[in-house]
């Protein structure tokens, strides 16, 4: 044990605790919201990368936060990991995830980097085991260091194209040893900064290659968890190949990946590509390609993707409302993919942050639960389309031509009318529940 945590006890659900203790008001995991289990609609995770690599910098300043496991040696990325599944047992959430560059310490060469990689993975390995938290997911970090400032597999240099892949390969192979759930590709500079030195027909073709050697290699090892795809607009990157969901589509359809990769789309992600997080849900449910969720908000003010932990309750319900209609996560669960603020520095404060947050999605999905039941919002888009229901309407749909319906409007049989579609008093719907 560390003393990182002392004096804190395990968080439990506890609606009438005083202000001051750290509890659940809101987050029951035992209890029964749309015939299931909110632990198991919720499926959470605590990001390593933000939680316990982030040293609480910002643009315009470094590090704030003084933890004792940082450092580049095994004996702190164990130190690192001890405190990890410590927070773990205090929170009770059942699920985390990481990048390598998160877990184990950057080596000299490509093989001192593989050799930490897999004893920390065994080391984590072992407490996954004995403490019962899982892995949602694992990915690669292919940003962060110089060798990826051009991009990982849409990189004008074919070494880093090959470094990636290796790295991706082992990643993965970690990610099916510890028994994840889902294996996430984020491409943090897999974008361009200006037209003047890039060909976007060979970046997008490699990138698209790149996802292929991914795939065949999940079945080749018989992974049998997702692969996910997280869309980002910009940042660092001035414009990145994984805009948005719809764009992200349209690359797999382009390399034939459609029924091989879902989406894991982040809050704050959709904000920057100027949606709202539940346009970019919805449409990945559409496009059958909805796979988990990273959670978190931006400050609206800000313009840049500032990753702190959501409280808009409205927000949240309207996320989770989407996930329901489109059957609730399989494999995929909601991360926090979220930060504290840089004058955050207590170990207190990171206990509190993830257990506001759960409570916030707590009440979101309850509220999402309600309305669903309810049937309002669903009653209310049926009775807007209805009449494309009837035999008439789903003719000119599936046969019609140009001529058959100026034929019919010529003739006088329609004249259609302006019908209102209630935006307001859907929101006072909304109103109700959250």
């Amino acid at each position: 044990m560390t003393d990182f945590f002392a004096g804190i006890s395990p968080v439990t659900y506890a609606p009438d605790a005083p202000a001051d203790q750290l509890a659940y008001r809101h987050y029951n995991a035992d209890e029964v919201v749309a015939g299931k289990r909110m632990e198991d609609h919720l499926r959470f995770a605590v990001a390593w990368w933000h939680s316990f690599a982030w040293p609480g910098g910002d643009p315009f300043g470094g590090q704030t936060f003084e933890r004792p496991w940082f450092g580049e040696t095994m004996d702190l990325a164990r130190l690192k990991a001890d405190v990890a599944f410590e927070m773990f047992a205090l929170l009770g959430q059942p699920y985390y995830c990481w990048h390598d560059a998160d877990i184990r310490p950057e080596g000299d060469s490509f093989a001192e980097s593989k050799r930490n990689f897999e004893e920390i993975i065994d080391y984590i390995g072992q407490k996954m085991e004995a403490q019962g938290t899982k892995l949602l997911w694992g990915t690669a970090n292919l940003f962060s260091h110089r060798r990826f400032m051009s991009g990982a597999a849409t990189n004008p240099d074919p070494e880093v194209f090959a470094w990636s892949a290796a790295t991706v390969k082992n990643c993965l192979d970690a990610t099916h040893k510890l028994g994840g759930e889902n294996y996430v590709l984020w491409g943090g500079r897999e974008g361009y900064e200006t037209l003047l030195n890039t060909d976007l027909k060979r970046e997008r073709a490699q990138a698209g290659r790149f996802l292929q050697m991914v795939v065949d290699y999940k079945h080749k090892i018989g992974f049998k968890g997702a692969i996910l795809i997280e869309p980002k607009p910009q940042e660092p990157t001035k414009h990145q190949y994984d805009y948005d969901v719809a764009t992200v589509y349209g690359f797999l359809k382009e390399f034939g990946l459609e029924g091989e990769v879902q989406m894991n789309i982040e809050q704050g992600h959709a904000i920057l590509a100027g949606h709202s997080f539940e346009h970019e849900l919805a449409m990945a449910s559409a496009l059958g390609i909805f796979g988990s969720i990273d959670m978190n908000r931006n400050d609206y003010q800000s313009g840049w993707d500032t990753d702190q932990f959501p409280n808009n309750v409205p927000e949240v319900a309207l996320a989770y409302y989407e996930v329901l209609k489109a059957g609730g996560f399989t494999t995929g669960g909601t991360n926090f993919d979220a930060k504290l603020r840089r004058q955050s520095l207590d170990p207190k404060d990171l206990i509190a942050a993830h257990v506001g947050a759960m409570d916030i999605c707590a009440r979101g999905l309850k509220a999402a639960a309600a309305m669903l039941e309810d049937g309002g919002l669903e009653a209310a888009r049926a009775a807007r389309y209805a009449g494309w229901d009837g035999d008439t309407a789903q003719g000119w749909l599936q046969n019609a031509t140009l001529e058959d319906l100026e034929a019919v409007v010529a003739a006088g049989g329609i004249n259609p009318q302006p019908r209102s579609g209630q935006q307001e008093i859907l929101e006072n719907y909304v109103n109700r529940f959250v």
